[in-house]
């Protein structure tokens, strides 16, 4: 059983549903032992946008990421673009040797440096719930690239 990151964007209702079924689809998976989901760390004791608050979220995030086992990433953000943020999970995930799940429901291209690098991509959430996390099957993305 792995520990997984979920990274993602969640600004606006599309987005937490997409985050939302994920999370479920995490808790259902048998071969999850825990996932954290940075939409449930707030940090409600400082200022949304303050310096305090961007340092706690950034320290939390680091803290549940630097021992996870595989990483989820859903990367449908604004057309082709992926949330800066998850683009930096991304990458910080590769550089650690993580394998990184993509997730990508909505049509359209992916940016090399993410697709390259992926060990699987999925295009619907709820194939997460039965996605083997112990065997880690590989697939590779077969979409348009840019």
């Amino acid at each position: 059983m792995k520990r997984v990151y979920l990274a993602g964007p969640f600004f606006d209702d599309e987005q937490i549903d997409r985050i939302e079924r994920l999370e479920k689809a995490l808790t259902d998976n048998k071969t999850v032992a825990d996932f954290f989901s940075p939409r449930t760390e707030v940090h409600d004791e400082f200022e949304f946008g303050s310096k305090e608050w961007a340092a706690a979220i950034y320290k939390g995030d680091k803290e549940h990421l630097d021992p996870a086992e595989v990483v989820v990433a859903v990367i449908d953000y604004d057309n082709d673009y992926v949330d800066p943020g998850t683009a930096w999970e991304i990458g910080y995930s590769e550089a650690m040797n993580k394998p990184v799940i993509l997730v990508k429901e909505k049509e359209g291209a992916i940016n090399l440096m993410i697709s390259a690098p992926a060990h699987a991509v999925v295009t619907d959430v709820a194939d997460i719930a039965n996605y083997d996390f112990d065997k880690l099957p590989a697939n590779e993305w077969t979409g348009k690239t840019f």
